[in-house]
């Protein structure tokens, strides 16, 4: 089964590449309110159920994808 899992900054937390892209979108004269900057990573899980390609990947973004302190990710799953 193949999951995305989407990476950023929690909210409240510094995200200089995103207040740049903001700063400069504005300069270019789009009104927005804010931008976050984050990344995607994509995996191909071996699993039996969809509930079991969750879990592995929800451990994959404990033990690395994601740093839980300042980090918040969301998972999609494929079949």
């Amino acid at each position: 089964m193949k999951a995305t899992v989407l990476v950023r900054p929690k909210e409240g937390i510094l995200d200089p590449q995103g207040q740049a892209i903001e700063q400069s979108l504005r300069k270019l004269g789009f009104d927005v309110a804010q931008a976050r900057i984050g990344r995607v990573v994509d995996v191909e899980v071996d699993a039996a159920s969809a509930d079991e390609a969750r879990a592995k990947v929800e451990e994959m973004c404990r033990q690395l994808l994601a740093n839980p302190l300042i980090e918040s990710y969301e998972i999609e799953l494929h079949s």
